[in-house]
């Protein structure tokens, strides 16, 4: 097997910072070593061997990997998937001891930090005991600074069983974009069944949204986040002002309960907006949920989520019907947000 990098080299010579935090991810990882060549993309030379090669695969991204066995040529856009099917005994950092942590300390050393530095602090004291709750652009671009990390984490999904087709076809691609495992969290068919025998496939249109959700989404959360000692969501300030207006970039979670003594909650994206969250999708070619592309903003079970209209506020198209201090489905609540 041989296998060659391509590391992008920028106009201005600067090195690419993606290629710098994939490298550092093999050397964690113990398999630097096992690059056999490192070409250099240098965009100021379409002639470069690596934009010659970059040309002859299709790929205007750095870095990639060619991987060739056999005769055959693997190539690899995506570090985490390259590792993975390449290297699937390398070692993986170990989940850390956690011990307690003064979140008033860490509040005031992360207040400032960028998202990408908020997650590292993160990973770098959780490991895998840190997982990612995933669903929608936000929790993509978090998972997205996570694999660039070089370290371990887990990262699990709320399966609802009432998301639109596009969702579930979403989820797959992001599994496989980062050959990550998603752990899919299920509500209780017992508790499922009882509610719709009760009051019906579409009780919420009637009295409100937070007996379904409670049944499909909050106790699946706090079955996942029960093997856990932190976890991560894309919660935005300016995503619900009337919710969401004391959200700080970590705290201890009030409302539930990890494996430890305590669980912390981590906003990576608290001071971001929905410009830079979308322009970080776009630059760094994050996959998202195609809903987007219809109208969708936030996006949540089918009969709870449209299209959001001309000049509408993005959480106004959840739960449309109900009044606008309502909108939350119990999944962020307590002073730890």
């Amino acid at each position: 097997m041989h296998i060659t990098m391509v590391k992008k080299e920028l106009a201005d010579g600067q090195p690419c910072k993606k290629c710098m935090q994939a490298e550092e991810m093999l050397r964690v990882r113990d398999v630097w070593d096992r690059i056999d060549d490192v070409v250099i993309a240098d965009e100021a030379d379409p002639q470069s061997d690596g934009m010659k090669l970059g040309a002859k695969h299709g790929i205007d991204v750095a870095p990639f990997f060619i991987v060739e066995e056999s005769g055959e040529e693997t190539v690899f856009t995506s570090i985490a998937k390259f590792l993975k099917q390449t290297f699937p005994d390398a070692k993986r950092p170990s989940r850390k001891a956690t011990g307690t942590v003064d979140t008033v300390a860490a509040l005031d050393e992360l207040q400032g930090k960028t998202p990408q530095e908020v997650v590292n602090w993160a990973l770098s004291r959780y490991g895998n005991g840190c997982g990612f709750a995933f669903s929608g652009a936000e929790d993509v671009a978090l998972i997205d600074m996570a694999a660039k990390s070089g370290h371990a984490f887990t990262v699990f999904c709320l399966d609802t069983g009432r998301l639109h087709p596009e969702t579930y076809h979403f989820i797959e691609r992001v599994r496989d974009h980062y050959g990550i495992e998603i752990s899919l969290m299920s509500p209780q068919a017992t508790a499922v069944e009882a509610l719709v025998h009760g009051k019906g496939l579409f009780s919420f249109y009637r009295d409100g949204h937070s007996e379904c959700c409670a049944v499909r989404k909050v106790e699946p959360l706090q079955r996942a986040l029960s093997k856990l000692d932190a976890w991560v969501t894309g919660q935005r300030l300016d995503q619900s002002p009337a919710t969401r207006s004391d959200l700080n970039v970590i705290g201890k979670d009030v409302a539930f309960s990890g494996r430890g003594a305590e669980l912390i909650k981590f906003n990576p994206l608290a001071a971001w907006s929905s410009a830079q969250v979308w322009a970080y999708i776009r630059e760094e070619r994050v996959p998202y949920n195609e809903l987007h592309d219809q109208g969708f903003i936030s996006i949540g079970c089918q009969p709870c989520t449209r299209a959001s209209r001309p000049g509408e506020h993005e959480r106004a198209a959840r739960w449309w019907w109900e009044d606008e201090t309502q909108r939350e489905c119990g999944l962020h609540t307590g002073a730890g947000d």
